[in-house]
């Protein structure tokens, strides 16, 4: 799985994954032109569209209607170190009985990303930057 960012000016950039294309930008208040989502918010889309893809996936596997399915994630902001300290994910389903109530939270819980953020992957940075010739 790989994604390539490329800067387009100023703060703003565009994801590309396969042939899809997303752009990443700021509030207007943080020197952007607001053209497209934070990087907080996408990963707050990554989370929410992975918790509605498992539940969408228990509920198909069971013959069960998922018209109306519907996800919200929110989180809060911690400082020190600056990061989403907080994340609440919402799922409003069709009716169903308390068997399924249980399986859908069950299934959104064995979500990817959800499963990533709960056990912190190791995250490895390496610059490659051509070093500056000395003037001479």
């Amino acid at each position: 799985m790989e994604v390539e960012i490329l800067h387009r000016g100023d703060v703003k950039f565009e994801a590309i994954a396969r042939q899809h294309r997303v752009v990443c930008d700021q509030p207007s208040s943080n020197g952007g032109l607001d053209t497209g989502m934070t990087p907080p918010e996408f990963l707050l889309v990554s989370l929410g569209t992975c918790a509605g893809f498992y539940a969408a996936q228990y509920l198909k596997a069971r013959s069960l209607p998922a018209e109306g399915l519907r996800i919200k994630v929110t989180a809060q902001k911690d400082a020190q170190p600056a990061r989403l300290g907080r994340f609440q994910i919402e799922v409003m389903a069709p009716e169903l009985g308390s068997q399924h109530q249980a399986g859908v939270l069950q299934a959104v819980k064995a979500c990817l990303i959800h499963n990533t953020l709960v056990h912190a992957p190791s995250i490895d940075i390496r610059l490659h930057a051509p070093i500056e010739a000395p003037i001479t």
